[in-house]
């Protein structure tokens, strides 16, 4: 026992509780009776060890898959609030030089406009497309009475104006294509960032799943009786620890098949991203964008009003309609040719590099679920070519049973740990459910179509 000796002490605990040669080991609990190098009392303290360091290499694997999701949720978050942030004092700098005062009575429409747009994104239920309407119904209103301050207008009239919006078009197609790209854009943006967030939520349900009491005796039996039997440095042989934590991890393999489907999911919307649902193609010139609608106004403004007079009535001349400043007559007279799209650093990074950047880091977590058992046996195992040199429960010899296959209902073959598979685990059926909706709203996403916030 004197090998047993030294490694108990390595572990911090005092040697000399450790008999000096073999005692007869009928009263101990988990490792095989017989004489052995275990009193009933060091037998105790290994099997809390056991546990210690059982939950510790669990918390290590799923802190890492966590910090993962938690991080790059974060980034794109903050991603995300930034270009709206960048793309609303933009739009205000740029409308300031050009529009002056006139910009500047009115700015609260175009305020109002970036609010739904981050109350959306924050999980509102509001409609992007009616917001997108109320933002150019507004805008109407204000310019069609600037260009005719010499009438007065009453809200009938104001009303009558905005019903004959979708006839006139006087913004041109602006309108129509701004609500589509918004929309597509910002769904994915949406979707995508909550799919990250109800990931990492994921794990962190599962990574709380109790190992069970013959989990618990399986690991002592795997790892501290090689010390009962004078054997403390004999690693367990790898297919035997394999069956140990394909026991213990029955309920995590189980996730694995919804979760592969998910990361596929939140894959394909990464490409829409990418592509032709870019939010930061979207959000960033819309200034430009917006400035375009009112140059299109601009340029039919005497069709506009000819066709809302004849369609409501000529109003009620007012007062005399003001000279406008030099500096505004200018501003009105704005050059298409001085816009210019700019590159953003919402964050310090684009949205390519951050997509690209949370592609890497996720896509590898395919098969996370099943590959525990793996990577945990690489770790503390013997090398799976070492089969007659190492730890099969029972002594240093060839472990002979096959290692069985993943997931609970396999577990009725489990000569390692006892698992009861008709018993149902209801954080892991509560997680399934979680990644089911989020992969159908991700697919809905993905095809351009509405998705309702999840309230987690």
């Amino acid at each position: 026992c004197s090998s047993v000796k030294l490694a108990y002490g390595a572990k911090g605990w005092n040697k000399h509780d450790v008999p000096n040669r073999m005692i007869p080991g009928d009263s101990l609990k988990v490792c095989v009776q017989g004489l052995a190098c275990c009193t009933p009392q060091m037998e105790a303290k290994l099997q809390l060890q056991s546990r210690n360091e059982f939950d510790k290499i669990m918390a290590d694997k799923f802190d890492i898959l966590r910090t993962t999701f938690i991080s790059r949720t974060a980034k794109f978050d903050v991603f995300f609030s930034e270009l709206l942030d960048n793309s609303k004092r933009d739009l205000h700098d740029m409308f300031v030089r050009t529009y002056g005062l006139l910009y500047q009575q009115n700015a609260h429409v175009f305020t109002n406009l970036f609010d739904d747009l981050r109350r959306y994104y924050k999980g509102s239920d509001l409609n992007l497309l009616d917001a997108l309407d109320d933002f150019f119904s507004s805008l109407m209103q204000r310019m069609f009475q600037l260009m005719n301050q010499q009438y007065t207008f009453d809200e009938d009239y104001i009303q009558c104006v905005v019903e004959h919006m979708d006839e006139l078009k006087p913004f041109g197609d602006v309108p129509q294509k701004l609500s589509i790209q918004v929309k597509r854009a910002f769904v994915a943006a949406r979707t995508f960032m909550q799919g990250l967030a109800i990931g990492r939520d994921v794990v962190l349900a599962m990574s709380k799943i109790q190992p069970t009491d013959s989990c618990h005796g399986a690991m002592m039996k795997m790892q501290f009786c090689p010390y009962c039997r004078g054997l403390p440095h004999v690693a367990p042989c790898n297919n035997y620890c394999m069956n140990v934590m394909k026991g213990c991890l029955s309920y995590h393999a189980e996730l694995n098949h919804q979760w592969n489907l998910y990361i596929e999911e939140l894959m394909r919307v990464a490409d829409r991203l990418e592509g032709p649902f870019n939010i930061e193609a979207v959000v960033d010139p819309i200034d430009v964008k917006i400035s375009d609608a009112i140059m299109n106004f601009q340029e039919n403004a005497q069709t506009v009003t000819d066709k809302v007079f004849t369609g409501c009535g000529r109003p009620n001349l007012g007062r005399k309609k003001r000279d406008a400043s030099p500096e505004q007559s200018e501003n009105w007279q704005y050059d298409r040719k001085n816009q210019y799209v700019r590159p953003t650093t919402a964050a310090g990074t684009s949205l390519d590099r951050l997509v690209r950047d949370i592609r890497e880091k996720v896509q590898i977590t395919k098969d996370f679920w099943k590959s525990i058992p793996h990577v945990i046996c690489n770790d503390i195992a013997a090398p799976l070519e070492e089969t007659h040199h190492c730890w099969n429960g029972m002594g240093k010899s060839r472990y002979l049973p096959e290692v069985i296959a993943d997931g609970i209902a396999a577990q009725a073959a489990n000569p390692e740990v006892d698992v009861d598979i008709r018993r149902p685990n209801s954080v892991l059926n509560q997680q399934i459910l979680q990644l089911k909706l989020i992969t159908n709203k991700l697919k809905n996403a993905y095809n351009g179509m509405d998705v309702d916030w999840i309230d987690s």
